[in-house]
């Protein structure tokens, strides 16, 4: 069982088979996920811990900078951040808005199966009406380069956030269909209108944008006994 929990980020792997499954067995977390890798109609490989891509790896020692105590994940998907995320500030209340039917279920199943801390809204983000500083940070991660707007989900994505948002996107072309935008370190900057500052990183093949919200809604939320965190220091690493 030892062996489980260096292959799968088990707390949100047993929450989504407990959420999926009202059958699967009263026990701890690893023999719970043992026996749903046994189910042939759930598919768990979503959960797996993976090599960290160095992207993943940024934003989450940016969030461990700002110890956020909550944040908006727009676009989920399968949880490529969102576990890691999770796993990496275990107290950390997430809301997550995703538009994709099935990625919704599974995301729901995960808080049905116990993890509290995780909300999740089916919305499209560019229109949500959760209130303006809904959250000390918001991560909007692999989504606007899906966009046909994208400057509406960025400007959306400042009105949320108290203090940082988050962003990536691919910085060379792929083959990805659904891929409509491909963004240079300045149109990528221009997105943010009325951020503060903007911060942009190139991390292998993408690019990072850390945009502070406006000065008039800036409210930094410290751990207790430290400092306010400022902005990462900048570590460019040109693909």
């Amino acid at each position: 069982m030892g062996d489980l929990a260096e292959r799968y980020f088990l707390g949100p792997a047993a929450a989504f088979v407990r959420g999926r499954r009202p059958d699967a067995p009263l026990a701890g977390d690893a023999r719970v996920v043992a026996w749903g890798l046994e189910q042939e109609d759930l598919k768990l490989h979503k959960f797996k811990r993976k090599r960290p891509l160095p992207r993943v790896t940024r934003v989450i020692g940016a969030l461990r900078g700002f110890q956020p105590r909550s944040l908006v994940d727009i676009g989920s998907g399968r949880g490529t951040f969102l576990w890691p995320m999770m796993d990496a500030l275990p107290n950390l209340a997430v809301t997550s808005i995703e538009t994709h039917p099935v990625r919704i279920r599974d995301l729901r199943a995960v808080r049905d199966g116990g993890i509290q801390r995780l909300t999740v809204r089916d919305e499209d983000a560019s229109e949500t009406q959760l209130p303006d500083d809904h959250a000390d940070v918001v991560t909007v991660l692999e989504v606007l380069e899906h966009q046909t707007h994208p400057e509406r989900l960025a400007h959306q994505a400042l009105r949320l956030a108290k203090t940082w948002v988050v962003a990536s996107v691919p910085s060379q072309p792929d083959d990805n269909p659904e891929h409509i935008q491909l963004f240079t370190p300045q149109t990528l900057r221009a997105l943010f209108v009325g951020a503060a500052r903007v911060d942009i990183e190139h991390v292998r093949g993408h690019l990072i944008a850390i945009a502070q919200s406006p000065e008039a809604h800036f409210v930094r939320t410290p751990v207790a006994g430290t400092p306010p965190a400022g902005p990462p220091p900048t570590e460019e690493e040109v693909p």
